[in-house]
């Protein structure tokens, strides 16, 4: 498994790392043995970041994880490094009731997740959306406490713009910033991923088939069920989802003649972005995750990037990426 280094002040982290969130929520009806087998074929082929959030399925992606850690042989349970998300408040029918930043919330939500991780330190710990009501000092600086008496390994952040960036970086070191990058999503090429390199803060990005709408298996006559997120996702309805598939398809024929899958061709385009990308495959089953590892072979010279560049231009997606209450809550997007 090739590695790469989780800003300057991280740890080295697989190429590829596993976001586990499809596995309990969002996404609609997943398979739990199939799952835990997963992280488990991760694990084996060498993938050593985890990715999670306390909210996902009300705490259900964790305890997973932690029966998958539990279960794996002890050699590749120790490799495993979580990367957790905090801080979504949600009502017992799924509800998003906003987000809580408080010093004293942050340590709640850690000793929830650690509990519930079956782990004594989450490596990687990060709030998912700012909250607007509390200074990212202060949360930031809750975090390093948690550092300070071994809880939390190294502080991260998620969706922030260049200027929470800075401020955050000048509380304590950050190692990563959680953001959806991709094909279709590339606006944190303008301020915010140059913002990062200057700092010496690594990327994990997230949404690298846009949720499943650039891996080339997602057709038009989908159904959809009401507690999928793609449900009611700008860039899935109606002439946006003819749209955006109409750019796969060109991208198909790109990959078609490199030999490789639709899903292979945009993670690679992801990697050759910079070796402070971790692109996170939200694989649910083994099949998928075979064909996102097989992005770890794939290499794109100057004439292959220019063929994707025409494919599927900058900006040429239609639709924005949440819908537009949650884009209210996308301090990257300020």
């Amino acid at each position: 498994m090739q590695t790469r280094p989780l800003g300057t002040t991280g740890p080295q982290v697989s190429a590829l790392g596993l976001g586990c969130m499809g596995m309990s929520a969002l996404y609609g009806e997943a398979d739990r043995a199939e799952s835990v087998a997963t992280i488990h074929a991760a694990l084996e082929a060498g993938v050593t970041l985890l990715d999670t959030g306390d909210f996902y399925g009300m705490g259900h992606n964790e305890m997973l994880i932690g029966e998958a850690l539990r279960s794996a042989p002890a050699a590749r349970r120790e490799q495993a490094l979580t990367s957790v998300k905090f801080g979504a408040l949600r009502g017992p029918d799924g509800e998003w009731t906003g987000y809580d930043g408080r010093p004293a919330a942050v340590k709640n939500f850690a000793a929830y997740s650690l509990q519930r991780l079956g782990v004594d330190h989450i490596d990687v710990y990060r709030i998912a959306r700012v909250d607007p009501g509390v200074p990212i000092e202060e949360t930031v600086g809750a975090i390093a406490e948690l550092v300070e008496k071994g809880y939390v390994r190294h502080i991260g952040l998620s969706e922030v713009g260049a200027e929470t960036i800075r401020r955050a970086a000048a509380t304590a070191p950050i190692v990563d910033l959680q953001i959806e990058y991709s094909l279709i999503s590339r606006g944190i090429e303008r301020e915010i991923l140059p913002t990062t390199r200057e700092l010496g803060i690594a990327v994990t990005a997230y949404g690298v088939l846009s949720r499943g709408l650039i891996s080339g298996h997602f057709t038009p006559d989908r159904q959809l069920a009401a507690n999928d997120f793609r449900a009611h996702s700008p860039r899935f309805q109606g002439e946006n989802l003819r749209h955006n598939l109409d750019l796969v398809e060109a991208l198909r024929k790109v990959a078609e003649q490199k030999g490789v899958s639709v899903a292979q061709i945009a993670i690679a385009w992801a990697l050759s972005q910079g070796d402070d990308i971790v692109p996170l495959i939200g694989a649910r089953s083994r099949d998928r995750l075979t064909e996102a590892l097989g992005a770890l072979d794939v290499t794109l010279d100057a004439a292959d990037l220019a063929a994707v560049e025409d494919a599927v231009p900058a900006g040429a997606a239609a639709g924005d990426r949440y819908a537009a209450a949650q884009m209210a809550h996308l301090d990257s997007e300020r």
